[in-house]
C-alpha cells in the first residue's frame, strides 16, 4: 500500500494530505442552517453539516492531492450519526481516487488490536459473508502496549495490502513528558523508532515499509535523527501550519530523493477562509479558499525539497 501512496505523491507532486477534522465552528453558517432545517439541532443535523462541509472541500481539492486524513474523534463526538458521516467521507474520498489515512490512534492488547485492525483496515466474517467496516487504506497506531499490540495491525497490512503509521514523536507540546525520557541513556522515541523499523521489516512494499511513523514537524532536530534511524520508513508529519511547523522545519523528514514523508494540514486547509490571507473568498466560497491553501502549501513544501 505504501507504494501506491508514493506513486500518487509522485503523480501529484504534492507530498501532503488534507486533515478532514471538522468542528462545527469551522463550518459556515449557511451549511449548518440548511442541515438543521432538515434534521433539527440534533446529532443527525450536526453530522449532516459535517458531511456536506467535507464533501465540498474534497470536491475542490481532490485533483491536487494524493490523500486525506480524517480524525475520527471529530466524528465520534456526534455519536453514531458522526461515525456514519466518517464512513461516508471515507467512501467518497476513495471514489475520488484519494488514499485515506484514518487517524484513529488505536492500540490495545492483542485480541482487541485484532478487532481494531479488521474493523478499520480489513474485513470480518459475518455468517457466510465477508464484510468490511471502515476500509481505510492506512490508520494511525499507538505503540504503547508493545509488539503484541502492534503485530495484529501488521498482519492485516500484509493480508490486505494496507498500512499503518505508528506514533513515534508527536507534535504536541507535552509529547516530551514520556517520549523524550531517557532509557539507558537514549530518548524513548528513538527506541520506539527502532521497533517500528523491526515491525516494518515484516511488511516491505518496494523501497518503503507499510509500517510508517508519525513524526511531528515541530521538533526538526529530532526528525533529523529519526530520518537517519528509519531510512525505509515513511513519515506522516503533523504540526505544519496552525501548530507552528514550517516547511524549513520539516525538510529533515524527507530523504534526499524528496520522498519519505507526507505532511498533514488540517484546519490550515479546511478552515482557510477564516484566515486573513484567504478572507477574500468569504464563507460562501470556503472550499475555494481551501483549494488555494492547498496550492500554497504544496508550493511551500516543494520549495525546500
Amino acid at each position: 500500500m505504501i507504494n501506491q501512496l508514493v506513486q500518487k505523491i509522485q503523480k501529484t507532486k504534492a507530498p501532503i494530505c488534507v486533515g478532514l477534522d471538522p468542528m462545527l465552528n469551522y463550518i459556515p453558517s449557511h451549511i449548518i442552517q440548511k442541515a438543521f432545517a432538515e434534521y433539527g439541532e440534533t446529532l443527525e443535523g450536526a453530522a449532516e453539516a459535517v458531511w456536506q462541509y467535507n464533501k465540498e472541500i474534497v470536491d475542490h481539492t481532490y485533483d491536487l492531492i494524493p490523500s486525506v486524513k480524517p480524525q475520527i474523534a471529530m466524528y465520534e463526538q456526534f455519536g453514531i450519526e458522526g461515525l456514519k458521516a466518517y464512513a461516508k467521507t471515507v467512501e467518497y474520498c476513495q471514489q475520488k481516487g484519494l488514499i485515506v489515512i484514518g487517524d484513529v490512534k488505536r492500540g490495545d492488547i492483542g485480541s482487541t488490536s485484532s478487532a481494531y485492525a479488521v474493523g478499520h483496515l480489513g474485513n470480518v466474517k459475518v455468517g457466510s459473508n465477508i464484510c468490511t467496516g471502515f476500509n481505510t487504506e492506512f490508520i494511525t497506531v499507538n505503540p504503547y502496549l508493545g509488539t503484541d499490540g502492534v503485530k495484529p495491525f501488521v498482519d492485516v497490512c500484509n493480508e490486505q495490502d494496507k498500512g499503518i503509521f505508528v506514533l513515534v514523536k508527536t507534535s504536541n507540546p507535552s509529547s516530551g513528558e514520556f517520549q523524550d525520557k531517557l532509557i539507558d541513556g537514549r530518548p524513548l522515541y528513538e527506541l520506539v523508532a527502532e521497533k517500528v523499523v523491526e515491525w516494518g521489516d515484516a511488511s516491505m512494499d518496494g523501497a518503503y515499509s507499510n509500517v510508517g511513523a508519525v513524526v511531528g514537524a515541530t521538533y526538526p532536530e529530532m526528525s533529523k535523527i529519526l530520518r537517519k534511524l528509519m531510512p525505509r520508513t515513511y513519515f506522516l508529519v503533523p504540526g505544519y501550519g496552525a501548530q507552528g511547523g514550517t516547511a524549513q522545519d520539516l525538510k529533515h523528514c524527507f530523504n534526499e530523493d524528496g520522498l519519505g514523508a507526507i505532511v498533514n494540514s488540517s484546519r490550515g486547509i479546511i478552515a482557510a477562509y477564516k484566515q486573513e490571507k484567504y478572507s477574500k473568498f468569504g464563507p460562501e466560497h470556503f472550499a475555494e479558499a481551501s483549494r488555494q491553501a492547498v496550492i500554497d502549501m504544496i508550493a511551500d513544501i516543494n520549495s525546500v525539497l
